[in-house]
């Protein structure tokens, strides 16, 4: 009993310590918020279809945040007509696409703190299509391309198949076409290729590299039987890309797309059509390839890659009379001097 009761004290006596310990100052607390004066310029394109110019806004400086953060409270304080396309928050959903100092990225992923400090922050929207307004544009050129996209055809079960109840595959088989089922369709790789994003008229013949990776996906996929090799080289331009791996660096999934999606396409496009072993090997066994319009059979749309925006003008013209660097990374090309509002007759073709 007495034992219990000395514990008693004892614990006690640590809880009494260590009240006074904090009443005196020794134990270290939660440090107070920064509440520094800092600032941030943010410079944000702000227009539609028929022209617009960049917008200088000076937001106080907040630890932690994102570009997307800083978007937000511009809405809510200065300029709640601003319109910017977002939703998940989290890298995921792949809706807040664009160009941060002229490099393509997701605004929810791009940290405040990894930007140059001191410097404007300069948001434009993706150039490479046309813009609906302020930071939106209009992606529909890639719902186009989807829709030209063979879908999956799976083989025949075999008998031990049906018997089983499944498909049958090798996992090495199934991790090969696995890394291209990450991306989220940002199209931020889309944007940065320079085949459509320096020429309009691309778009009706090229596909770009998001949808090569899904090319790929099902070409190296171990039960589709569909053969797309033929329209990848004849209708989707898939020797177009000049394999400068644009694509993969700004990709925020970090998917290898030149390197294990477009690279073994174009191998596989040369083999079905000069390799002369699998030229015996189809002779022998008495198989043809499929013709680009019949591998587009069962597509939900046939036809060229993609239609033609019916626009007279897309991207992000240049600020007129800008004698800022980082401006001169989102321009299209160079205005003549001035502040006046670029037109799409100022703005320079391709």
């Amino acid at each position: 009993m007495s034992e219990a009761l000395n514990g008693t004290a004892d614990t006690t006596e640590t809880v009494d310590d260590h009240d006074d310990a904090h009443t005196a100052g020794l134990v270290p607390v939660a440090a107070a918020p920064d509440t520094t004066d800092a600032t941030v310029t943010m410079r944000l394109w702000r227009g539609d279809d028929t022209g617009g110019a960049f917008t200088d806004y000076e937001m106080p400086a907040v630890e932690g945040e994102v570009v997307l953060d800083v978007i937000h409270r511009i809405q809510a304080t200065k300029a709640p007509d601003l319109a910017c396309r977002w939703n998940c928050k989290a890298g995921k959903c792949g809706s807040c696409s664009a160009e941060i100092n002229g490099r393509p990225s997701l605004m929810c992923m791009t940290r405040m703190d990894t930007l140059p400090v001191g410097e404007t922050v300069t948001v434009a929207p993706m150039r490479t299509f046309p813009i609906l307004r302020d930071l939106v544009t209009d992606v529909s050129y890639n719902y186009e391309v989807a829709k030209r996209i063979p879908p999956f055809k799976p083989r025949a079960k075999t008998e031990d198949e049906v018997e089983a109840g499944g498909y049958r595959m090798q996992q090495i088989d199934v991790e090969r076409s696995q890394e291209f089922r990450k991306c989220i369709e940002c199209y931020l790789c889309q944007d940065v290729c320079h085949v459509i994003r320096d020429h309009e008229e691309n778009k009706t013949a090229f596909a770009g590299p998001r949808f090569f990776a899904r090319s790929a996906e099902l070409e190296m996929h171990p039960l589709d039987v569909n053969d797309r090799r033929q329209l990848l080289q004849q209708e989707q331009g898939l020797g177009k890309c000049n394999i400068t791996k644009c694509c993969t660096e700004v990709c925020p999934e970090h998917i290898k797309i030149t390197d294990n999606a477009i690279i073994p396409l174009k191998e596989r496009a040369v083999d079905a059509k000069y390799d002369p072993v699998a030229w015996l090997g189809r002779k022998i066994l008495n198989r043809t390839k499929r013709t680009p319009a019949e591998a587009a059979a069962n597509s939900p749309a046939t036809g060229p890659a993609a239609v033609q925006p019916d626009v007279p003008a897309h991207g992000i013209p240049g600020p007129k009379g800008a004698d800022h660097d980082e401006l001169d990374l989102v321009a299209v090309g160079d205005g003549a001097p001035g502040n006046d509002p670029v037109t799409p007759e100022d703005a320079p073709a391709g």
